[in-house]
């Protein structure tokens, strides 16, 4: 009897423990989700979102090293025109990748894996191979195979083994998005921003960086294998349907914790479209009005390249009723630029707006530099007086000027800045989320005074692409170039210009539906006409035979812009 009792106490502790145990889960906080309770669909779209956030910083600086952008922000354009690195340049693509993206990979792997959430398993995957390709063209050798595994210090590998490594994720990846998921696994639809879950996409996104990362090894003849990457391509995105693009928003004012920047956005409008101190560069104005020296100003000029009101006049109300929208021009930061070499590599200023008619008086000792600056202002129209050396403006209320009495600078309006504007970064609160245009001041929006339209790639509103069925042709044209095949090189050089084009019409169709070009005509679709005229001019090469390396690469390089990043040469091994 006695033992009985034992037994009875016994199985009553236990079911106790279970119950306390059950009771214990029922009470987790989903408000508050730690490392084993977050749902894999609430954790993917941040993945997403943090590797947007590095690939923007790394599109960025990249963009500054290959001269597409003049910034005057020292670190990068030091990097960009001296080829100077330093720490501070090249940190946060660092920062944002473990912290915020790798240190989730291996745990939402592990979690799928014990969902039967393959689909999961594979964009963890895909993301290893994303981030850490990144990492190896910016850094070279870092942890790898013990990154992310809670080892506080993980050992480094070589470029090899990281290379290798992303490959073979990528070939699990392919394999396990072709798998049936658990019928208790969340689907990947309720968890991916990019696709709406569309398995077929991100199957061909793994072939397309298979074909992307096997081109870094186009130098390596030992390495290189042209057929492999054309079956690859074979494999991956077929048309502009197939593109695999991170979504922008402006209607959020929440930011993320670690930089406080906007959560919704465009990663590359975070940092060349949300500070002041980005331009186009000279180079990169005259591949798109001279590509191949022909004198073509190419259809995605006026898209890529900002403008500004120009010439404001304002009504009894301080309403802007007139102006001229001017084109940004390029800075030369490589070749002998007068301005830079006088005012200094970073010196290009940010414009103000003129509440009231506003007069600087410029002293200018050198007679050559004062008579073209007294011809520069009465070609402007505007009103000036002269004492001897000094110059005395009067930028009346409405302008958009350089608030400076160095007489270098006074032109700088000439450099429209890249910037856009987002709810969540303006302090213009009453900022509608289809004006994307930049105000500098709260005066001048309430005037209507545009200081810049912006440009297609870095708005907070534009698509991030991650890849692209232009970038495909554009390798496929390399890699039959390469083979001495010119004939399928023109077709893909060709595919890859129209597919370009027709992705930036699209989207531009779909800003005037949504009547962002009630405020920003450069937000508006191409005119056809243009478009026709330019692919059948000389700035295209007009038949295989005229094609060349060159010819290739530079279209990229128009096509790519801020998504340079993707597009490191860098030979791992």
């Amino acid at each position: 009897m006695k033992n009985l009792k034992y037994i009875i106490l016994g199985a009553v502790l236990v079911m106790g423990s279970a119950s306390c145990k059950k009771w214990l889960n029922v009470n987790t906080d989903p408000d508050n989700p730690n490392n084993q309770s977050v749902q894999l669909q609430n954790r993917l779209p941040w993945i997403e979102h943090f590797y947007q956030y590095t690939a923007g910083v790394t599109n960025y600086r990249t963009a500054c090293i290959a001269g597409v952008y003049y910034t005057n922000s020292t670190n990068p354009n030091t990097f960009s025109t001296t080829w100077q690195c330093t720490n501070a340049n090249s940190t946060t693509s660092y920062q944002t990748f473990f912290v915020e993206v790798s240190s989730n990979l291996v745990d939402m792997y592990n979690t799928a894996k014990q969902q039967g959430a393959y689909h999961y398993m594979a964009a963890a995957d895909v993301f290893t191979a994303l981030g850490y390709m990144e990492m190896l063209d910016l850094y070279g050798e870092m942890p790898f195979t013990q990154a992310g595994t809670g080892n506080p210090s993980p050992k480094p590998d070589d470029g090899k083994t990281i290379f290798n490594g992303c490959m073979a994720k990528l070939n699990e990846a392919i394999g396990l998005f072709g798998q049936a998921q658990a019928s208790t696994a969340p689907t990947f639809a309720a968890g991916d921003l990019w696709s709406g879950g569309d398995l077929n996409k991100w199957i061909k996104m793994c072939w397309g960086l298979k074909a992307r990362y096997m081109l870094k090894l186009s130098k390596k003849s030992d390495l290189y294998n042209a057929d492999s990457i054309l079956y690859c391509l074979s494999k991956g995105p077929q048309s502009n349907a197939d593109n695999i693009v991170g979504p922008g928003f402006n209607n959020s004012t929440v930011t993320d914790y670690l930089l406080g920047d906007p959560v919704v956005t465009n990663g590359n409008f975070d940092y060349v479209g949300y500070g002041n101190s980005v331009r186009i560069s000279q180079y990169y104005y005259n591949l798109l009005t001279n590509m191949r020296g022909a004198g073509v100003v190419d259809p995605r000029m006026s898209k890529i390249v900002p403008s500004y009101m120009s010439g404001i006049k304002l009504d009894g109300n301080g309403k802007v009723s007139s102006f001229t929208w001017l084109r940004s021009q390029g800075v030369d930061q490589y070749g002998a630029s007068a301005r830079l070499l006088k005012g200094g590599p970073t010196s290009i200023q940010t414009p103000t707006y003129a509440t009231t008619n506003t007069n600087i008086k410029y002293t200018i000792a050198d007679a050559t530099d004062r008579a073209n600056f007294i011809a520069a202002v009465t070609a402007s129209g505007r009103t000036f007086t002269t004492s001897g050396n000094d110059v005395t403006v009067t930028y009346n209320a409405g302008s958009i000027f350089i608030n400076s009495t160095n007489y270098v600078y006074a032109g700088d309006t000439a450099y429209v800045n890249m910037r856009s504007s987002a709810i969540a970064t303006s302090g213009i609160l009453a900022q509608g989320a289809t004006d994307v245009s930049w105000y500098p001041s709260t005066a001048a929006f309430n005037a209507g005074a545009v200081a810049s339209t912006g440009s297609y790639q870095v708005r907070p509103v534009s698509d991030q692409e991650i890849l692209t069925y232009h970038e495909m042709n554009f390798i496929k044209a390399e890699v039959y170039m390469r083979k001495g095949d010119q004939a399928n090189a023109y077709t893909a050089y060709l595919a890859a210009i129209q597919a370009h084009l027709d992705m930036m019409q699209a989207k531009l169709t779909q800003w005037k539906a949504a009547n962002y070009t009630a405020t920003n005509p450069d937000m508006a679709p191409m005119n056809q006409s243009d478009i026709t005229a330019y692919l059948a001019s000389g700035a295209v090469a007009q038949g295989a035979g005229a094609l060349t390396m060159s010819d290739i690469m530079l279209q990229k390089y128009i096509a790519m812009g801020c998504s340079l990043g993707k597009l490191e040469r860098y030979a791992p091994f």
